[in-house]
């Protein structure tokens, strides 16, 4: 979906089973960093059609608070932090549908066998030590530190007595 907005510049939307990019054309304004939409800053709009329908809709106000309104309402619905980026001659807004992404686990740094492993969780519903050796064939020791890890991460919630443990999505 591709828009003209009233001030001439073109916005896309492009929509991911797992994701939403929201792009403008034309960068942040001037003295406008990345970092400091993630706190309270001036409020300069440069597409007012959607300024207006975020506005409507309740999620900025004139006081530079949008971004920090957005991100606050993904944290607050178990969702990653949106990611915001310049790009390409534009501002671009990705809005993420699924935390435990394979993408996003990677970007967590977690190893091959803890993205395997929490897959399986999304899928299963839980593991234990015992399914992760054999999903993972390793050894239970790395098992249980790959899933202590998941834990202190607050990726799995562990639920049980240590040999009866079973791992869940937190």
């Amino acid at each position: 979906m591709v828009h003209r907005s009233y001030m001439g510049s073109f916005s896309q939307m492009r929509v991911y089973d797992d994701k939403i990019n929201l792009w403008n054309e034309g960068g942040l304004p001037e003295g406008i960093t990345l970092e400091a939409l993630k706190r309270s800053h001036k409020s300069k709009p440069r597409n007012l059609l959607i300024a207006d329908v975020c506005f409507k809709g309740g999620l900025i106000d004139a006081w530079g608070r949008g971004t920090i309104s957005i991100i606050d309402a993904c944290k607050e619905a178990g969702l990653p932090e949106p990611e915001l980026i310049e790009e390409d001659g534009g501002f671009m807004v990705t809005l993420f549908k699924d935390r435990f992404s394979e993408e996003q686990l990677s970007q967590m740094g977690l190893n091959e066998r803890q993205i395997k492993a929490v897959l399986y969780v999304k899928e299963k519903g839980e593991i234990t030590t015992s399914a992760y050796t054999e999903l993972n064939a390793v050894a239970e020791r790395t098992a249980r530190n790959d899933l202590n890890n998941l834990s202190d991460k607050q990726i799995l919630k562990r639920v049980g007595e240590t040999n009866l443990a079973k791992y869940i999505l937190n």
